[in-house]
């Protein structure tokens, strides 16, 4: 058994689907749209074969929560880099950008060599090793 795709919810479909596909080389397939159930979406693919979710509807709620009390449900999305120089470069890409590095580059007491990033919608994205 593997886990299929994990899916977003987005009220800005295309700023998303760009924000991975810059900075995590996704691929995004076509976007659907499902008029009726005002719903659209992308599937984004990388490289590993893993598959990414994007899905927008007009009206969506916030989660609540916040770095001390987060809600249940979605924690983070962790992709892997390959190395600990590409974690680090990474970090100083985003840095370099102007976009949130919350965590690290940093070895952590599990083993993992990460940081933790914002996406645009502030998921929170481990890069690791």
């Amino acid at each position: 058994m593997r886990i299929e795709h994990i899916a977003i919810w987005t009220r800005d479909l295309e700023r998303l689907r760009s924000f991975y596909e810059t900075y995590f080389q996704a691929s995004a397939g076509p976007r659907y749209v499902n008029e009726r159930k005002r719903f659209s979406s992308y599937f984004l693919s990388f490289a590993s074969g893993a598959r990414l979710e994007l899905m927008a509807k007009p009206l969506l709620v916030d989660a609540s929560g916040n770095a001390d009390t987060p809600p249940t449900g979605y924690a983070h999305l962790a992709l892997s880099v390959g190395s600990r120089e590409e974690v680090d470069a990474m970090a100083e890409r985003f840095r370099q950008n102007g976009l949130p590095v919350v965590d690290g580059p940093r070895q952590t007491g599990d083993g993992y060599y990460e940081c933790v990033v914002l996406d645009p919608d502030g998921n929170r994205i481990e890069i690791t090793v």
